[in-house]
């Protein structure tokens, strides 16, 4: 009987503290701060869920033996020798024979020279004139603080997503889009108003936009770009260049030459925007769009949307119209004002060939992609 109730008293003792062993895991591994606000998880959580477990299904003289050897391992001077001279060779082999050395020198060069680069101003250059030398072309930061200084507060500026975050940062106003091109149905409904008859882009724009912001003068302005323009709207909007020309080539110039646009382009907003009073018979009408500011170099150009719809941007601001995930969330996919319900009912779910998780009929540009790269199993 004595023996059997140290037995039972052992096993008890061994279930306590396997007990408190597993409190101390717990309270060891439990989330962060950071963490425990919104969404627990990840490889964090499976690293410390792993090691917990791992923790609780080691015996405790396992334990106690694992310690012990970290301890003598960690304080006896000969391995401690051992330890060091085994660094000092990996330290010479690094530095002296594996050629680290000059491959790291290289690649910092390298890191350096795109820093540069990539630390460059955007929005401000050097160019050179032939009379003046070397010349600082100002323009999209002059245009940009042009807007912040003139225009209401809650001016929206309607232009490509390229320049959505220069308008938001430095302009201090609301773009209709930015780089965050995560709705392909939005830029492409952004590309199908740009690109279509100035006209028919009012109609559209007056809903959403005070101002219209176009980049011009050359050199990577928005009628080089505009062709990408036209084919992203065709992408979602079917009967904009139609699905017999999905690149859209009715939408271009003759020989690349600007003087010589295509029927399509001469009529669209973005092409009499951006060539406004500088080819002769190409202007804006003044009753749609007025022209309120070109930068020095004319790089930059602002026109005023007239007669916009006061009660679309009235139901655009109410709060109640925005759709979000959550409430405060970044993700909002957000809702066009009614007037424009008739547009949106025209556009085609855009489903790109590597979208597993979007379901719709793919465009006529899409398709022919999967021609041209044999049957879809290429990248795009």
């Amino acid at each position: 009987p004595e023996a059997k109730s140290k037995a039972e008293n052992k096993s008890k003792a061994d279930k306590k503290g396997k007990a408190a062993v597993a409190n101390a895991a717990s309270v060891a591994w439990t989330l962060d701060e950071w963490e425990e606000e919104e969404r627990p998880g990840g490889m964090a959580q499976i690293k410390r869920t792993f090691k917990m477990e791992a923790y609780e299904n080691i015996s405790e003289d396992t334990r106690k033996t694992y310690y012990q050897m970290r301890t003598n391992f960690d304080n006896s001077i000969p391995l401690l020798v051992i330890r060091a001279g085994f660094s000092l060779l990996i330290l010479l082999y690094i530095f002296a024979v594996s050629g680290v050395v000059p491959k790291t020198r290289t690649f910092a060069d390298h890191c350096h020279t795109v820093a540069r680069q990539l630390a460059n101003p955007k929005v401000v250059t050097y160019g050179r004139d032939r009379v003046k030398g070397v010349i600082k072309i100002d323009d999209y930061l002059k245009g940009y603080q042009w807007i912040d200084a003139t225009t209401p507060k809650d001016a929206r500026v309607i232009a490509w997503w390229d320049y959505g975050y220069q308008i938001t940062g430095i302009a201090k106003r609301t773009s209709i889009a930015d780089g965050n091109t995560w709705n392909h149905e939005h830029i492409a409904t952004l590309g199908r108003t740009l690109t279509s008859p100035e006209k028919k882009a009012w109609n559209v724009i007056r809903h959403i936009a005070d101002y219209l912001l176009v980049w011009a003068g050359g050199g990577g302005d928005d009628l080089g770009k505009s062709p990408h323009l036209a084919r992203i709207g065709n992408s979602v909007f079917p009967d904009h260049c139609g699905d017999d020309d999905p690149k859209c080539m009715k939408f271009g110039f003759h020989g690349n030459d600007h003087n010589q646009p295509t029927p399509m382009m001469a009529k669209s907003l973005l092409y009499k925007a951006v060539m406004h009073n500088v080819l002769q018979n190409v202007r804006l009408n003044a009753r749609l769009f007025k022209e309120v500011h070109t930068t020095r170099n004319g790089k930059m150009r602002i026109y005023e949307v007239m007669n916009i719809s006061q009660e679309s941007k009235q139901w655009i601001a109410d709060p109640k119209n925005r759709i979000c995930d959550a409430p405060g969330s970044w993700y909002c996919i957000g809702q066009y004002p009614p007037a424009l319900d008739k547009l949106i009912a025209k556009r085609r779910s855009f489903s790109q060939v590597e979208d597993f998780n979007k379901q719709g009929a793919k465009s006529a540009y899409t398709k022919m992609i999967e021609r041209e790269r044999g049957g879809g199993g290429g990248e795009l």
